[in-house]
């Protein structure tokens, strides 16, 4: 009956929008009602009773999960979170972390008891707080004399379909031509078996080798992995390691892009297509994670341009 009664609202006031987004609209209204119910619990008894589950897949687990645990962490009131694998050191602050689901899935994004999924028309959010991942995760391993790029790309099945948004060979040759005498490049695709999947298929760009022979100052953060001259538990906690001693990102939108907008500096985003364009994600979320600079580049002649005005004149 809420859902219908929220449909009815969303369509009397938002008619007009195409029919796409507007389950989005209702989606957020749906979250909002949901937490009324917790109103005592969070802002005048204050027990220590959350029990935060998500199974969704990783960009939101970044953008609204885990700021929605550490809020109730920092408020007193978070009992325990569930997650995926590899995600224990995401939720270090948790009281009591279990690592419970091998995948990630679609479905488990709609977890309604969280104040936003997905995509929204409002990102101005209560109960939210980012995690100081940063601050955290800051160490004297992965120091270099010249500051790092991390160039965080993927290749990835996008919509049951191929990959749309991805830095192709030819794109990573003019990014490193560029900045390769710049910065120390750190070049991150996470192969299958490092992370936890999801729904969608991982393909392979052949790009590992190529990188070695023709560019080979550029370090592959797999090859970090294998020396784990920091004691790393997973493949996730290393990305962390790095990521925290950067502040220069060039990465994908989604979980890519997420995960780097977590450590300030400037994040150059490419993002063909996709719901983030419609409700301004890249410039209404996404810098909020730790107040970045957030570029998004909707084109491969955009990058170029952001390279050459951010990157290298910044």
């Amino acid at each position: 009956m809420l859902n219908k009664l929220l449909s009815l609202i969303v369509l009397i006031r938002y008619g007009k929008l195409p029919w796409e987004v507007r389950y989005f609209y209702r989606d957020t209204l749906y979250c909002q009602v949901m937490q009324w119910k917790y109103w005592f619990k969070d802002y005048l008894l204050k027990p220590h009773y959350k029990q935060l589950e998500f199974s969704g897949e990783f960009a939101p687990e970044l953008q609204f999960a885990l700021p929605f645990a550490y809020w109730h962490y920092k408020n007193g009131t978070l009992k325990s979170t569930v997650s995926s694998k590899f995600t224990k050191e995401l939720y270090f602050f948790s009281p009591d972390h279990r690592e419970a689901f091998q995948t990630r899935s679609n479905e488990g994004n709609y977890n309604f008891e969280m104040p936003r999924i997905l995509y929204s028309q409002d990102y101005d959010m209560s109960k939210w707080i980012p995690v100081p991942l940063k601050e955290t995760y800051r160490n004297d391993v992965y120091v270099y004399d010249k500051p790092i790029l991390i160039i965080a790309n993927r290749y990835n099945m996008e919509w049951d379909g191929p990959p749309v948004s991805f830095y192709s060979m030819e794109m990573l040759a003019f990014i490193l031509e560029k900045l390769q005498d710049k910065y120390t490049v750190i070049y991150n695709r996470p192969k299958p078996q490092n992370i936890t999947m999801d729904n969608s298929d991982i393909y392979d760009m052949d790009e590992y080798s190529w990188l070695e022979k023709e560019y080979p100052d550029v370090i592959l953060m797999e090859n970090l992995y294998k020396e784990n001259k920091a004691g790393a538990n997973n493949f996730n906690h290393l990305q962390l390691m790095v990521y925290a001693n950067a502040s220069h990102f060039i990465s994908i939108h989604g979980g890519t892009a997420t995960l780097a907008s977590y450590f300030g500096g400037t994040n150059l985003i490419l993002s063909k297509k996709g719901p983030e364009h419609y409700f301004k994600c890249f410039h209404k979320l996404y810098p909020q994670f730790s107040g970045a600079k957030i570029l998004h580049a909707k084109t491969d002649d955009d990058v170029k341009k952001y390279v050459e005005e951010h990157f290298i004149r910044p």
